[in-house]
């Protein structure tokens, strides 16, 4: 599609910058990497007067641009008289989830309300419920500057699972903050219960959602079915981030039965965990 409107596609890590032509030689890399984009990225930025380099997830003015989001949904719970129990979100670099989550935090901050807010992320890459609070560099070169946040380290390149915008080694400063201040919590779930989740959602709501917000559906749905087991009313948020119709090679796969889940241990992150910056 983005060639249709004349633009040149190439997939990453890719033979055009040093970072991608040196990142390539290693064979874990060549599933490629949020990291490892934004290297490349920032390495064309810097290299070219005539290239700017926007941005899109992590760093805070990002996540302060996308509450827009929550801060529409507040409004439209206020038309119906609501307030949330649970609010859950999915999670990679972390503006989607901050987007959501933030303007109920203000308000949960305010005693205006008290909903849970939790935050899901892949099991294939649990930035938060796997990783490290320290300083780690956004990308997988070593770039950019130096941020605190849970990072499974600059270095570790995740499975290459479907939901390609949660494949990323760090989360987001702001959200590292308030997770460390027992703000919000968070767990993670595989890509198998997610597009379960996803198929039960497009066959009861009409829409295909992307398998980024398929971590938080799944959540969604399981926590609802707590509920109802219990008799519990309970009020969930959750945003749908994204459609699937780019994704059907995806729901292909799950829906053929060859979709896997990785199987992920603690060796899987031992090395790339060590290679953090010492400070």
């Amino acid at each position: 599609m983005m060639e249709v409107f004349g633009a040149n596609v190439h997939r990453s890590p890719s033979q055009l910058t040093e970072a991608g032509r040196k990142l390539a030689l290693d064979p874990k890399n060549h599933s490629g990497s949020l990291g490892i984009a934004i290297s490349e990225a920032v390495e064309a930025a810097v290299t070219d007067p005539t290239v700017a380099y926007a941005l899109g997830s992590v760093l805070n003015h990002v996540l302060m641009h996308q509450t827009i989001i929550g801060e529409e949904a507040l409004k439209q719970l206020a038309k119906v008289g609501e307030t949330p129990d649970l609010l859950v979100g999915c999670t990679g670099g972390g503006s989607n989830f901050a987007g959501l989550s933030f303007p109920f935090i203000r308000e949960k901050l305010k005693g205006k309300m008290n909903p849970e807010i939790r935050a899901v992320e892949p099991a294939s890459c649990p930035s938060l419920t796997r990783g490290k609070y320290a300083y780690d560099f956004g990308d997988t070169a070593g770039m950019t500057p130096l941020m605190k946040m849970h990072t499974l380290g600059h270095d570790f390149i995740p499975d290459p699972i479907h939901a390609g915008g949660l494949r990323y080694h760090g989360m987001a400063p702001l959200i590292s903050h308030i997770y460390e201040l027992g703000m919000m919590t968070a767990e993670s779930v595989g890509q198998k219960e997610c597009f379960a989740a996803a198929v039960q959602f497009a066959r009861t709501e009409g829409i295909v959602p992307a398998p980024e917000p398929t971590h938080a559906i799944a959540v969604a749905i399981a926590e609802a079915l707590k509920a109802k087991e219990t008799g519990e009313e309970k009020v969930i948020l959750t945003a749908l981030c994204g459609h699937g119709h780019f994704d059907l090679a995806a729901y292909d796969a799950f829906l053929n039965g060859n979709m896997v889940d990785s199987a992920i241990n603690e060796k899987d992150f031992e090395a790339a965990l060590a290679a953090l910056p010492v400070m």
